[in-house]
């Protein structure tokens, strides 16, 4: 059996499932019940300095659903920790205590100021815990008050606060990065720069999920009143795949630990993001969805995913996607396939030809001796997978390379022994080929 211990700065734990800096990881209760059922750690949510915050005391979510029902977005209004400092650095200590197996790092957000850091670093150390997240990424509430993501946004402010938590502790440094930002490359160079040991992200993302067109005001509400809130689930896993993606092959800092979030629902997912970079991966929604019990599949999925591939290790598979991952113009455009439909699957349904003859190439005929009947139309398909994607019949329609063919912007011949646009015959602004 695959062995999927994992060591994430130095810090050790039996899995690289981590509850990531959420409700689910708001006090001992929570974290122990989350041990219990297998997971390898925990970021403890988002600690500030006293006096408590203050929460609403109404509702704090919002989701979007797939057709079933299925959440496929979430959002939520909630501040940082509202729980006493003390209260929460003594339920750390006795966990970590309890629970020397598992990774605990606890997640951080005072003004930003040197001296705010300096004050919190020392009563946080003092527990034993294995590290510190920094909350660059809380994009409501905290963020009006100059924390969060109003730092994150802010290269300059994220190498300044980074290079003073390393001077003032000797715990690890994560930076947790937020994804409502341009280039998400900028802060994580700049963490880096300011000493960090790894970053987190993403973070959730702005967001108004609906309108309550009666009360004509957001939805979720507080008295008549809404605001705009954090967005994450699977919706975001896509987003959260680039800006991982985008740290990962960044010259500047490549090399630096990721931790991933975003969307991850299953042992597959995690997996998607490792193959892009990252050590570990950090999981809310989905366990505030369907509870802590997920994490006995993520944990078997993995396991039996690497036996299946012949890994031994985590590092075995860490980053194999990244080179993978290339800009548009390095894309090969002697890449020719077409789209196959599979006549015994197929339930004449018609989606296929309707989002084709309307809205892309004219490449599916729909009739055949004068019956309903969809085939691909090969001297006009230019393999864009449309009919694929919306066909509800999962495999009817699959991409099929081709052995030569056309290019569909000019309707030549494919020439062979060029790799890419910037070098093929048909760009005018070609260079010479080596």
């Amino acid at each position: 059996m695959a062995d999927i211990c994992s060591e994430f700065l130095g810090i050790r734990s039996p899995n690289p499932f981590w509850l990531a800096s959420a409700p689910p990881t708001d006090k001992e209760y929570n974290v122990v019940r989350a041990f219990r059922a297998g997971w390898g750690g925990v970021v403890w949510k988002t600690l500030g300095e006293d006096p408590p915050i203050v929460n609403i005391n109404g509702p704090r979510y919002g989701a979007i659903y797939g057709g079933d029902r299925r959440l496929l977005g979430f959002n939520n209004v909630e501040l940082i920790s509202d729980r006493p400092l003390d209260l929460n650095l003594r339920e750390i200590k006795q966990v970590k205590r309890d629970w020397p197996d598992r990774a605990i790092v606890v997640s951080l957000m005072v003004p930003c100021e040197e001296a705010a850091w300096k004050r919190i670093l020392p009563l946080v150390e003092d527990t034993g815990a294995d590290g510190i997240e920094l909350n660059f990424g809380c994009p409501h509430g905290m963020s009006e008050r100059g924390m969060g993501s109003a730092v994150g946004q802010v290269p300059e402010y994220v190498e300044m606060v980074a290079r003073w938590c390393k001077q003032h502790t000797r715990m690890p440094v994560i930076v947790k990065l937020t994804p409502n930002i341009t280039d998400v490359r900028f802060p994580a160079r700049a963490a880096k720069q300011g000493g960090a040991d790894a970053v987190s992200l993403i973070n959730t993302i702005n967001s108004i999920m609906a309108i309550d067109l009666d009360r004509m005001a957001p939805s979720p509400h507080t008295d008549g009143k809404g605001t705009h809130g954090g967005f994450c689930g699977p919706a975001v896993k896509p987003i959260a795949l680039n800006m991982v993606a985008e740290i990962a092959r960044d010259p500047e800092t490549q090399g630096l630990p990721i931790s991933a979030i975003g969307g991850i629902t299953t042992w597959r997912d995690a997996v998607e993001f490792m193959a892009l970079g990252a050590g570990n991966v950090q999981v809310c929604t989905a366990a505030m969805a369907y509870g802590f019990r997920i994490v006995e599949d993520m944990v078997e999925g993995l396991k039996n995913w690497m036996d299946e591939k012949s890994y031994a290790r985590l590092d075995d598979f860490v980053g194999l996607a990244v080179p993978n991952v290339t800009n548009w113009q390095y894309l090969n455009l002697n890449y020719v396939v077409k789209a196959r439909i599979d006549q015994d699957a197929c339930i004449k349904c018609g989606r296929c030809y309707v989002a084709c003859e309307d809205t892309s190439h004219q490449a599916i005929s729909n009739a055949k001796d004068g019956h309903r009947h969809f085939e691909v139309i090969d001297a006009e398909c230019v393999g864009c997978n449309l009919c694929a994607s919306v066909c509800p019949v999962e495999n009817c329609i699959t991409m099929e390379p081709m052995t030569g063919g056309t290019d569909p912007r000019t309707g030549q011949p494919v020439v062979k022994g060029y790799a890419n646009w910037t070098t093929h015959p048909n760009n005018p602004n070609r260079v010479a080929a080596e």
